[in-house]
C-alpha cells in the first residue's frame, strides 16, 4: 500500500511534465554532427522550460556532443530513439556542483526526469586517459593522482549523471554508456523512479551501475546493470542521514565486483530495504554483499529471489569498525531467502574489459560469511530455502586453515570489507563469527569436487537454529563445527545430511 500511494504521489507531482511544452535542442542551436559542442544550446533548451514553468527538452535523433549541464526543477531531459547525448573527451569541459564532476548535474531541484529511449555515451575510456595524462604533462596536480593505481583519483574523472538534494526524480528506459568513473549518483534524494534503466559501462575502473547515498523512498525495478565495479550499491556517507525505504526488484546484474552491495561507506546506515527478484552473471565478487563498518546501523533487510550463475561469492554480511570515533554501529534483522547461486572454479569475469584485481595471496574457493567483531555481534539473521553450488577442490597444500587455528583466523576490524579479507578460511560453506540469532532452514550446500575443509564453521555464535542443511559431496572433515557456540537448537537427528 505505501508502495502504490509513494508511486501515485509522484505522477500527481509528475503530470504537469507530460502536459507541458517541448523544447528542442534543435530551436537553441544545437547539431547532430557528432563534433560540434552543444553545451550551450542544451543548456539554453533547459534554462527556458525550467523559466517558463516546466517543460520537456527534447534530444531529437542524431549524436549530440557536449559538456556539464545542469537540470533544473521541473524540466524532463527526453532522448528520443535514435538520440545520443555523447560526453565530451575533454576534462575542461566538466564541472561540478556538488561532489562531483557530471555530464548531467542537479543540485536542489524537484521534480525532474530523464526519459526516452536514447542513449547516453560518456566515453569514459578516453576521457579517463586524457585526463590520465595530464597528470604526466604536469597540468594535474598530483593530489588528484593514485599512485597505488596508476590512475587518476575517482574524484577528477566525471560520472554520467549526479543528482544531490533533488526531490521526485524519474529515470525511465534509457542506456547511459561507459562512464569515467560511477555511473550515477542520488545522492541525499527522495522519491526516486529508476525504471528499465539500461546501463552497459565496463569503460573504465569504478564503474558502478547505480549508486543510492542517504536517500529515502526509492524505487529501482526492470533495469539491466552491466558495469566495471558494483552493480547497484547503496552508500551513507554522512553520521546524520541514512538510506530509509528503498525497493529494488526484477533486475538483471553482471559485475566485475558485487551485484548488490551495502556499504562501503555507511556511516549513517541502511533501514527498510526491499530486493525481490534478481538475476547475476558472471559477477567476479558477491551476489549479496551486506557490509555496515563505519558506525552505522542496518536494519530490516529483506532479500528474497536471487538466481546468479557464476558468481564468485554468495552472501557477505560484515560488522565492522572503521571509524574509532564513535561506536561500531550494527547489522540485525536480515531475512535472505528463495536464492540459488553457481561459485565457478575459475574467474568469473574473465571475459570484462576491466577485471577485478588479483589477489595477493594463495587461496582456495571463499565460503559465505556473516561476521561481526569482538564485542558487536551481527544479530538476528535468517537465510531460508537457499541452495549454493560450490565447485570444491579445496587443497591444503595450495593454502591451509586447519580447524586447529580457528583462533588465528584474523579479525581485521578496520580494514576494508570483502569477502576474501579473511585470507583462507575454514570452511568451504559458511564461515560465521560474532553472531547471535541465526537461523539457517532448508539450506542446500554441494561442491563438485573433494574438500579438505567442512562445510560449515560457527565460531563465537549464539543462538544458533539449523533446519533442514543438506550437505553434498565429498567432505573430508565434519559437516559443521561449533567452536564457543550457544544455545544451538538442531530440530531433528536428520537436519544435517550428507548425500
Amino acid at each position: 500500500m505505501m508502495r502504490f500511494l509513494f508511486l501515485l504521489c509522484f505522477v500527481i507531482t509528475n503530470q504537469f511534465v507530460l502536459l507541458a511544452k517541448d523544447y528542442n535542442i534543435i530551436n537553441y542551436g544545437a547539431l547532430a554532427d557528432g563534433k560540434t559542442m552543444n553545451t550551450s544550446s542544451i543548456q539554453s533548451a533547459i534554462d527556458a522550460a525550467n523559466k517558463n514553468g516546466g517543460g520537456r527538452v527534447l534530444i531529437p535523433e542524431g549524436i549530440f556532443l557536449t559538456g556539464s549541464i545542469i537540470l533544473k526543477s521541473n524540466v524532463e531531459l527526453h532522448l528520443e530513439e535514435k538520440a545520443i547525448l555523447l560526453g565530451s573527451t575533454n576534462r575542461d569541459n566538466y564541472f561540478k556542483l556538488n561532489r562531483w564532476l557530471s555530464l548531467i548535474l542537479a543540485d536542489n531541484q524537484n521534480n525532474i526526469s530523464i526519459t526516452g529511449k536514447g542513449k547516453i555515451d560518456g566515453q569514459g575510456r578516453r576521457l579517463a586517459l586524457n585526463i590520465d595524462s595530464l597528470f604526466y604533462i604536469g597540468q594535474l596536480d598530483s593530489s588528484k593522482y593514485n599512485f597505488v593505481e596508476v590512475r587518476p583519483s575517482h574524484l577528477v574523472r566525471p560520472q554520467l549523471i549526479e543528482f544531490v538534494q533533488c526531490k521526485n526524480i524519474k529515470v525511465k528506459n534509457v542506456t547511459l554508456l561507459n562512464a569515467a568513473c560511477w555511473v550515477q549518483t542520488y545522492d541525499q534524494c527522495s522519491n526516486i523512479i529508476l525504471d528499465s534503466v539500461t546501463v552497459n559501462s565496463d569503460a573504465y575502473w569504478n564503474n558502478d551501475g547505480i549508486d543510492i547515498q542517504d536517500c529515502h523512498n526509492v524505487r529501482v525495478t526492470n533495469c539491466n546493470i552491466n558495469s566495471a565495479d558494483d552493480g547497484i550499491c547503496l552508500k551513507s556517507q554522512l553520521a546524520e542521514h541514512n538510506c530509509d525505504s528503498i525497493y529494488i526488484a526484477n533486475c538483471t546484474v553482471r559485475s566485475s565486483a558485487s551485484a548488490i552491495k551495502f556499504g562501503t561507506v555507511s556511516h549513517g546506515g541502511f533501514k527498510n530495504v526491499t530486493i525481490e527478484n534478481i538475476k547475476i552473471f558472471d559477477t567476479f565478487r558477491s551476489t549479496i554483499a551486506i557490509e555496515c563498518v563505519d558506525g552505522g546501523t542496518l536494519e530490516n533487510i529483506l532479500v528474497d529471489g536471487v538466481n546468479a550463475v557464476n558468481t564468485g561469492n554468495a552472501i557477505f554480511i560484515r560488522l565492522g569498525d572503521r571509524n574509532k570515533k564513535r561506536d561500531a554501529g550494527g547489522i540485525k534483522n536480515v531475512t535472505i531467502k528463495n536464492m540459488k547461486v553457481q561459485v565457478p572454479f575459475g574467474h568469473p569475469d574473465s571475459d570484462y574489459e576491466i577485471r577485478g584485481p588479483e589477489l595477493p595471496f594463495f587461496h582456495n574457493t571463499f565460503p559465505s560469511s556473516i561476521t561481526g567483531i569482538p564485542g558487536h555481534m551481527v544479530e538476528n539473521v535468517t537465510l531460508e530455502n537457499i541452495e549454493i553450488i560450490y565447485p570444491g577442490r579445496g587443497n591444503n597444500g595450495l593454502a591451509n586453515m586447519p580447524l586447529s587455528r580457528l583462533d588465528f583466523v584474523p579479525e581485521k576490524i578496520a580494514d576494508y570489507p570483502e569477502f576474501s579479507m579473511f585470507g583462507e578460511l575454514p570452511a568451504w560453506g559458511f564461515y560465521v563469527r560474532h553472531m547471535d540469532g541465526l537461523t539457517m532452514k532448508n539450506i542446500k550446500l554441494s561442491i563438485a569436487a573433494s574438500e579438505y575443509r567442512p562445510a560449515m564453521v560457527f565460531d563465537d555464535v549464539k543462538n544458533l537454529n539449523l533446519d533442514s542443511v543438506i550437505i553434498k559431496g565429498d567432505c573430508k572433515q565434519k559437516h559443521f563445527v561449533l567452536h564457543h557456540t550457544e544455545n544451538v537448537k538442531i530440530d531433528n537427528e536428520q537436519s544435517v545430511l550428507i548425500k
